[in-house]
């Protein structure tokens, strides 16, 4: 395990207020403080409901919140407003993902704190960017229905959204971007600014290849389960036990595939040489394949292709990767203590900073675990901490 002294915190040093929810906001304080930015989540007085959400959404706390401290405040009063506005006043930078205008009537908007503060940087995570949208309701779902990402995902006629929140943390990734153009910028200027991303203009950026495939060829993308694909190899095969993915996407590897597994016949019909001529052959290609395939076993095609640069890919589930060699090897997963005192890893920031991962141990924060420490860091006097707590404007 990498020690804490050997991680990257490149943004160390950089003081962010959150007031968010669920999932897009809380990635983009995620993503902050992995990389060693102090985060400070704002909650109700009674704790953040995504803590409380069950099912599917039962993951969603532990995964956007580590390395964060949380205080607890009650928005509707005036003690604990001044609060709020005392830690942006104090910040680098804001994230809000609450519902349009809600922050702006608690005073909490940017044209009101970056008058106190000038370089503060607001990020707004929103469904849409303003425009005839922008006062929707939009979640991750939402997005992915009206932007054309479902369509593609599911086969035709019945959209299916993506198996994860990729638009809430891919939104997420496009607020962390838009946040640090601004720090660097801020070196310039010495002003911060109001930034913005939105769940809908980020399905939009993830399907504009197949938009761009429609400019291109005049003809409309048909959805992935139907779509024709650019290779005749590139599919997921039945084997005698478990399935798996195997692409054969070069000329120079349809001769490695058809050399490993003695398909000389196939190798030696010149009609099929080159990959498109493979696309249109495709009928006739596939069900010697998957025959072929069919023969083994899942670890026996994996044993015959490792280290070949055929790409291949045993279907894995989400709960396989905490005992995945690669993530336990290379650092992939860090450990995290969850509130009742479960013991886990959870997927670190998935990038390398001079050879090493921004990978540490944290443990999730009770709701206002951290109030009195965080009201110190602004510089309140001990008995005032203490007024504020038995009020109840802080919890």
């Amino acid at each position: 395990m990498t020690s804490t002294a050997d991680v990257p915190m490149p943004l160390k040093g950089i003081r962010v207020i959150e007031f968010t929810h669920m999932v897009m906001g809380p990635a983009v304080g995620a993503m902050l403080a992995s990389l060693g930015a102090d985060v400070v989540r704002v909650e109700p007085v009674d704790g953040d409901n995504t803590r409380r959400l069950l099912g599917s959404g039962a993951g969603y706390f532990p995964m956007y919140n580590r390395h964060k401290q949380s205080i607890c405040l009650d928005l509707k009063s005036e003690a604990g407003l001044g609060v709020a506005r005392d830690l942006a006043a104090d910040a680098d930078v804001l994230i809000e993902n609450f519902r349009p205008g809600a922050l702006d009537r608690l005073g909490l908007g940017y044209e009101a704190l970056s008058k106190v503060n000038p370089r503060l940087i607001y990020c707004s995570e929103k469904g849409f960017l303003p425009g005839p949208y922008e006062n929707r309701t939009a979640l991750d779902e939402v997005a992915q229905m009206m932007g054309g990402l479902a369509y593609m995902t599911g086969p035709p006629g019945r959209p299916l959204r993506a198996g994860a929140s990729v638009i809430d943390v891919t939104g997420g990734m496009f607020g962390v971007i838009a946040i640090l153009a601004a720090i660097n910028e801020r070196h310039t200027t010495g002003h911060g600014q109001f930034v913005q991303s939105a769940l809908f203009e980020t399905t939009i950026y993830l399907i504009g290849q197949h938009m761009a495939q429609k400019a291109v060829t005049g003809k409309a993308a048909d959805p992935m389960p139907a779509r024709i694909s650019a290779w005749a190899i590139y599919d997921v095969f039945e084997t005698r036990d478990d399935p798996i993915f195997i692409g054969v996407v070069t000329d120079g590897l349809w001769e490695k595939f058809c050399k490993l597994f003695g398909l000389n016949d196939l190798w030696s019909d010149e009609s099929i040489r080159i990959n498109n001529a493979r696309v249109q052959a495709r009928d006739r290609i596939l069900p010697r394949i998957r025959e072929l395939i069919a023969g083994f076993t899942r670890a026996e095609l994996i044993d015959r292709l490792e280290g070949t640069g055929l790409p291949f890919a045993p279907i894995g589930r989400p709960q396989d990767m905490f005992d995945d060699p690669h993530l336990l090897a290379s650092g992939g997963l860090e450990p995290v203590r969850l509130p009742d005192g479960t013991q886990t890893a959870l997927p670190a920031l998935p990038i390398m900073m001079n050879g090493r991962r921004p990978n540490t141990a944290s443990t999730l924060s009770e709701p206002g675990a951290d109030s009195r420490m965080v009201l110190a860091g602004l510089g309140y006097a001990p008995e005032r901490i203490e007024a504020l707590l038995a009020a109840g404007s802080v919890g």
